[in-house]
C-alpha cells in the first residue's frame, strides 16, 4: 500500500467559535476512529498557528532562521493526516470525507517512499 498525506488547508484567522467547531471537531474524530478500523490510519495531527512557525533556511554556509510561516498567505496547513491506501482513489474517498469532516480543503498527496 502506498502512503498519501491529507492536507487540511486552513484559513488564516481566529479559530471559529465553539458551537461551530465542536461539530467538525466530532466528525473529525469520526473519521479518524474509521481510518484506524480501516487499517488505513498512519498519523495524523493538528498544528499550533502560522506565527508559531520557524522557518529554517540554508544559504551559502550559513543557515538562518526566520520567525513565522514560509509564505504569506491567506491560508495555510492546519493539520494532517498520513494513511496508507491502496490506490489514489481510494486516497481520493478519505480526502472527501475529510472535506466534508472539516469544511476544508484536504490536499492530497502521494507519499515518496524512502523504504
Amino acid at each position: 500500500m502506498a502512503q498519501y498525506l491529507l492536507n487540511i488547508q486552513q484559513p488564516d484567522g481566529e479559530p471559529p467559535a465553539p458551537e461551530f467547531l465542536g461539530p467538525i471537531m466530532a466528525r473529525v474524530t469520526e473519521l479518524d476512529d474509521d481510518l484506524r478500523a480501516a487499517g488505513a490510519w498512519v498519523f495524523n495531527a493538528g498544528l499550533l498557528p502560522p506565527h508559531t512557525a520557524t522557518v529554517v533556511r540554508a544559504k551559502d554556509d550559513e543557515v538562518l532562521l526566520t520567525d513565522g510561516p514560509y509564505t504569506e498567505g491567506r491560508e495555510h496547513v492546519g493539520g494532517f493526516w498520513v494513511i496508507e491506501a491502496p490506490d489514489l482513489d481510494a486516497a481520493l474517498a478519505w480526502g472527501r470525507r475529510a472535506a466534508v469532516a472539516t469544511t476544508l480543503p484536504i490536499e492530497v498527496r502521494p507519499c515518496v517512499s524512502r523504504g
